[in-house]
């Protein structure tokens, strides 16, 4: 391997350790308490060093928000594969959304700004309609085959990842007062209702 090759290994390594290590404060402190110094500190170099790879805190955290929705789009695919009809991918795809909602609950608050500023802000992520654009397909392709107006597919997607998305930020932001079971008693009840009225 020849020196090129050597120092360009080596800078993907550092990169891939900052956002390691950030993503494991994370998940002990918190997102808020996170900071360029505490990252240095994690990975035994300064913070200049850091600072050779990230602009900022901001851009260290837009790119472990991409992470997350990368993984939530790989997930909700292997999830809508396994069924056949727009009804079951419907039903499968939220469920998905919702366990990964909770499973990672810190790629979950960054990605979407959960008592903290979104990370990213402006600048397009196209992986963030992933869940929006199947919920979509689904409803389209559910209202087509019942012969209603396909033109009420936007609305109604829309509406319907509205309330998962409300369900599960309440649950995030006050799981001390409110039951785990209510709330997925509820999505089920959601979607359940939601499908009924294509």
């Amino acid at each position: 391997m020849g020196l090129h090759e050597r120092r360009q290994r080596e800078k993907e390594s550092i990169r891939a350790n900052i956002l390691q290590a950030a993503f494991g404060l994370a998940k002990t402190e918190g997102w808020a308490s996170l900071s360029m110094r505490k990252i240095a500190d994690a990975i035994e170099y300064s913070a200049p060093v850091v600072y050779d790879y990230f602009e900022n805190k901001e851009a260290i955290l837009f790119e472990i928000s991409l992470d997350g929705f990368k993984l939530l789009h790989k997930e909700l695919l292997k999830s809508q594969k396994k069924h056949d009809t727009p009804e079951e991918q419907l039903v499968a795809i939220v469920d998905t959304y919702w366990n990964f909602a909770f499973n990672n609950k810190e790629y979950y608050q960054l990605m979407f700004g959960l008592g903290m500023q979104c990370s990213g802000k402006g600048q397009m992520k196209e992986e963030f309609s992933s869940f929006q654009d199947m919920i979509y397909d689904c409803t389209y392709n559910i209202i087509k085959k019942n012969g209603s107006n396909v033109d009420n597919a936007c609305h109604m997607s829309h509406a319907l990842f509205s309330a998962v998305h409300g369900l599960i930020s309440i649950m995030m932001m006050r799981n001390t007062d409110i039951p785990a079971t209510m709330n997925k008693t509820t999505l089920d009840e959601t979607v359940s209702a939601f499908v009924k009225s294509l």
